[in-house]
């Protein structure tokens, strides 16, 4: 059953306890923009936009989006502007008329049983009356290559034509189109001593360094005392209901 925190607000607590799938990079907490949209805040001021997926009454399953009004093209700097976007639209009063998926998250206990595309289904739904749902789409598969430019991998397919990335193939069998890389859709940028608690890596060369989970290398400096990740994602469009 889907329903949204319009709907069940007393689901709040439940949903937003459902953790990240395991292997999530930790240092994806160190994002900024990402305080703008925190859980809790969109859930005040957009509960028809969080969706949850119920079995037994209990939530294994989440969607979050924004809204936000549509400049003309979709942003090349992705999830954080996005996010921007959406917290200026709000303060500024201005109306809305396309939603952002924020992410999909599925309860580990429940992960291999099609919940994410669900929930993708009722994300759409619940963005009607807008005129469309887009998702800056991170495929995490791609960590495997974090050298490999992420338009190259968005472009690898099989041979029945569908992406070789199993997320961007889930999206693009839902219905929705892939539209344009952001190359650098979200940023991180910490003290190294952050990021040697996130990863456990000494961080003591200068230069790109691979951490595990992320989509690209993380560039360091260690004269100037800090890392920058710039992680590259998919833009996929998606029709609402």
């Amino acid at each position: 059953m889907l329903v949204t925190l319009a709907e069940r607000p007393d689901l709040a607590d439940a949903v937003y306890a459902i953790p990240y799938p395991p292997g999530s990079p930790a240092f994806m907490a160190g994002s900024l923009t990402s305080l703008l949209v925190r859980g809790r805040r969109v859930a005040r001021r957009w509960p028809h936009l969080v969706v949850a997926l119920l079995e037994d009454g209990r939530p294994v399953a989440r969607g979050i989006m924004v809204p936000f009004r549509s400049r003309g093209t979709l942003p090349a700097r992705g999830w954080d502007e996005v996010a921007v976007w959406a917290a200026e639209d709000a303060l500024d009063g201005v109306g809305c008329d396309t939603a952002c998926a924020l992410e999909i998250a599925v309860h580990p206990d429940h992960q291999g049983r099609g919940h994410s595309g669900t929930v993708l289904s009722g994300m759409r739904a619940a963005a009607a009356g807008l005129d469309s749902l887009v998702i800056p789409v991170r495929p995490p598969d791609k960590a495997a290559v974090p050298s490999l430019p992420m338009r190259e991998y968005a472009a690898e397919t099989r041979p029945d034509g569908l992406p070789a990335d199993r997320w961007l193939r889930t999206h693009v069998r839902a219905g929705g189109r892939i539209e344009a890389v952001a190359p650098c859709s979200a940023t991180v940028q910490a003290p190294l001593e952050d990021w040697r608690r996130w990863t456990g890596l000494p961080f003591t060369d200068d230069g790109p360094v691979l951490v595990p989970g992320a989509l690209a290398p993380v560039l360091v400096s260690t004269a100037q005392d800090f890392a920058v990740y710039v992680e590259p994602n998919v833009w996929v469009s998606h029709r609402v209901c």
